[in-house]
């Protein structure tokens, strides 16, 4: 089901159906999910949104960045970025943006992820060295008392993409500026039921 349109941005050419990778090696890829959302809350319940994904990442060893509800096309949307290791390796860190479209019964996805190449580190080692450790690590905003995955630290911040212009971190943000732009929702898909939040268990 195509539920987004526009999705082709310019530097991406096609490798597979729904899927387009850049010059960077960035992979955008579209999905669409005919099941209910695995979302912790609904989309307009903020605080519990953003401390259940910021668990959820946790446990599976990465780290919310950001989390916050915008409208794709018109319609309400989830737009998260996190962290990832990069599997099979010493050093070095996946980004993924997303923006979820969730409806009742079924959601749809585009996903930019972005990997450290080469030297890693160097955006956190140089804003560590200009903030010092104590303003450096910093409880998670959404969920301080959650530990475990990848540490909530300053470096992330949008602040410093513009030093840093081509850090995965940064392109991911870039890219999605550029969706929220170019994305359109398929009207039929924009008018099935929304999702109001998780199926409480019986």
């Amino acid at each position: 089901m195509s539920a987004l349109l526009g999705v082709e941005l310019p530097g991406y050419r096609t490798v597979d159906t729904d899927t387009w990778l850049n010059d960077h090696g960035d992979v955008l890829s579209l999905h669409f999910f005919d099941l209910v959302p695995d979302l912790p809350a609904a989309l307009d319940d903020g605080p519990a949104l953003r401390h259940g994904l910021t668990r959820f990442t946790a446990e599976a060893g990465g780290g919310l960045i950001e989390a916050s509800v915008k409208r794709l096309g018109g319609v309400p949307a989830l737009r998260q970025i996190l962290k990832l290791p990069l599997p099979g390796q010493p050093s070095g860190q996946a980004f993924i943006g997303s923006f979820t479209v969730p409806r009742a019964t079924c959601s749809t996805v585009v996903k930019i992820q972005a990997a450290e190449r080469g030297m890693t580190g160097m955006r956190e080692a140089v804003v560590m060295a200009r903030l010092g450790p104590e303003q450096y690590f910093r409880p998670h905003p959404y969920a301080p008392e959650v530990r475990g995955g990848l540490p909530f630290h300053a470096a992330d911040h949008d602040r410093w993409d513009a030093d840093f212009p081509d850090h995965p971190l940064t392109r991911v943000r870039r890219t999605l500026e550029a969706l929220a732009e170019a994305v359109a929702v398929d009207p039929g898909f924009a008018a099935l039921p929304p999702f109001t939040g998780p199926a409480l268990a019986p």
